[in-house]
């Protein structure tokens, strides 16, 4: 029961998708609060030509990074100069507030960052949000296709990524050596779960987890089968043959042995660090921003821990071999007076090249604009935290997945929230806690779903 109860009080907090990677927690600069307290930024700028943008958010940190990105803005525009005022707020108060605002038309900022699992509900009806097409268009030759369409609607873009979260996986290599396992020969599912095994008999601790408060294995195995929560005409699809099996094969890996849930119910929890830190499990699945949380949270690790492509089904299958983790969506309000300057200075400050590389050195973040992937004083930077953590350099990995990284479907979908919570809360924990029968409890959740819908 106790673990049922903290499995969903961090589920909840895994509504927090945020850009720094779905976390309740600040770190390494990434505040990302869902609790956060109200604040206000607003910038220094000289002259009366100015206009003024006002910005929502509710992550701190992005406060900073707009600003000092701004500036770099308005150095380079001083025929457009901007003075950005920037409202922090509590994740739940900022979106509630937003959507009074459109509904009434009144009260609505000039910008604001929408979450990735609150995004789906700003695209229903009358859409207050401006399409950011043309804006995005300078850069789109660099930014990774599948971060785009997250925040899209037929054809249309609506919001602005800040990272792509690729999927990778995190091998503790000294631990996994000294049991006689090499990262770099494991390429797919079956060869994971060997090398699991293996480890297992040898050290008698755990290879990795099995999440229960978080899907982001779950998500990368259904992608990579071509599954999805919904279907191709939105119809909901929990019970479908490829998340069944799914399901079935990380249940076969627990019953090995070498695969356990973790304290929190997945890697990215203050109570699931402390288990990597001490070398209770050797390997996590995870977004890329996962990085901060070594960097910050699993300091002991430091020079174990190689960042290298996720197992695949099977070695030729490379159409989608990994999948975008979490994001924040930086929206442009339609109706705004000043909406064209206002999406045209957030597109740069998103995704030009310059403030990639910032995403990069402040933030520990996979960066959005493939551009600055190659360049090797900013991806072998020496003085970098990151690249001294990490025993092998992190964008050699990322470049090896540059064109196969995919994404579900029920991203954009507005059951998304949804089926998230259902998964976190009761599926994962009534098959890998409670031992029941995957089958079963997927017609169950799916039968759930339908019902809240039909209300």
């Amino acid at each position: 029961m106790k673990k049922r109860v903290l499995g969903a009080l961090a589920c909840a907090a895994m509504a927090v998708i945020l850009a720094a990677g779905c976390s309740t927690k600040g770190s390494s600069g990434e505040a990302e609060s869902k609790g956060a307290s109200a604040g206000k930024k607003s910038m220094e700028v000289a002259g009366s030509d100015v206009t003024t943008i006002n910005v929502w958010t509710f992550i701190e940190l992005h406060q900073d990074f707009y600003v000092n990105m701004a500036e770099k803005w308005n150095q380079a525009h001083p025929d457009k100069k901007v003075k950005l005022v920037l409202s922090n707020m509590p994740y739940d108060d900022m979106h509630n507030k937003l959507s009074l605002a459109l509904e009434s038309g009144e009260g609505a900022p000039d910008v604001v960052d929408i979450e990735l699992g609150k995004f789906p509900a700003f695209m229903v009806g009358n859409i207050g949000l401006m399409e950011l097409n043309d804006v995005i268009d300078p850069y789109r030759d660099n930014i990774v296709k599948s971060r785009l369409g997250i925040y899209s609607k037929d054809g249309k873009e609506y919001g602005l990524p800040t990272h792509v979260g690729t999927t990778v996986a995190f091998y503790n290599e000294k631990l996994l050596k000294d049991a006689g396992i090499n990262y770099q020969d494991i390429k797919t599912w079956d060869q994971f779960k060997e090398a699991g095994v293996k480890y297992h008999e040898a050290t008698g601790k755990y290879f990795s987890c099995v999440e229960t408060s978080a899907s982001w294995m779950v998500n990368l195995m259904l992608a990579q089968k071509g599954g999805d929560y919904v279907d191709e005409k939105g119809n909901l699809n929990l019970n479908s043959k490829e998340l069944t099996e799914v399901l079935e094969y990380i249940k076969g890996m627990q019953e090995t042995g070498a695969f356990a849930t973790v304290p929190g119910g997945q890697p990215d929890n203050e109570e699931a660090y402390p288990s990597y830190n001490t070398g209770e499990y050797a390997v996590q699945i995870m977004p890329f921003w996962q990085t901060s949380r070594f960097v910050n949270y699993m300091k002991d690790l430091k020079k174990q821990v190689a960042i290298s492509t996720v197992p695949v089904w099977n070695e030729n299958d490379k159409e989608v071999a990994t999948i975008g983790g979490g994001g924040t969506g930086t929206a442009i309000i339609k109706s705004g007076k000043n909406a064209k300057l206002a999406a045209e200075v957030m597109a740069y400050i998103k995704l030009s090249e310059d403030s990639n590389r910032e995403v990069w050195n402040v933030l520990g973040f996979d960066p959005v604009n493939t551009a600055v992937w190659t360049d090797k004083s900013l991806t072998q930077n020496p003085d970098n935290q990151f690249i001294q953590f990490f025993t092998n350099y992190p964008f050699d990995t990322l470049l090896k997945t540059k064109d196969s990284i995919g994404l579900l479907r029920a991203y954009t979908d507005e059951k998304y929230p949804s089926i998230n919570n259902e998964l976190c809360t009761v599926t994962l924990n009534s098959i890998f806690e409670d031992g029941k029968d995957v089958k079963e409890v997927l017609d169950s959740s799916q039968e759930t779903l339908k019902n809240e819908f039909k209300k």
